[in-house]
């Protein structure tokens, strides 16, 4: 091979490369999407919303966003929000799970 096709093969695997790339990051959250509203859903069947209302409202304030971004085609900060929904939605259900709610229960 010459130096002219070894620079086009180069030149074609880097932007090969960047395409691929640029498809990850453009391509819309779809899995952490679901996976917020699976794990608030959890966690409202665990009774959160009583017993880590705060959690729970900041997952569902950060899914909130998450579609909203989703909605304007920010795929990036959506699944950075989204991933955030799910992290507060499982505080909120290892709030519901904590030892001092199940002594509370075995004291009455």
């Amino acid at each position: 091979m010459n130096n002219a096709a070894i620079r086009t093969l180069t030149l074609t695997l880097t932007l090969a490369t960047l395409a691929f790339v640029s498809a990850c990051e453009t391509a819309p959250p779809v899995q952490e999407m679901s996976d917020a509203r699976q794990a608030i859903a959890v966690a409202k069947e665990a009774g959160a919303a009583e017993k880590a209302a705060i959690h729970l409202k900041a997952a569902e304030v950060y899914l909130e966003s998450a579609e909203k971004k989703l909605n304007d085609r920010q795929y990036s900060q959506a699944r950075r929000d989204a991933k955030q929904a799910k992290m507060k939605a499982l505080d909120a259900l290892k709030a519901t799970e904590s030892p001092s709610e199940s002594a509370e229960d075995d004291d009455k």
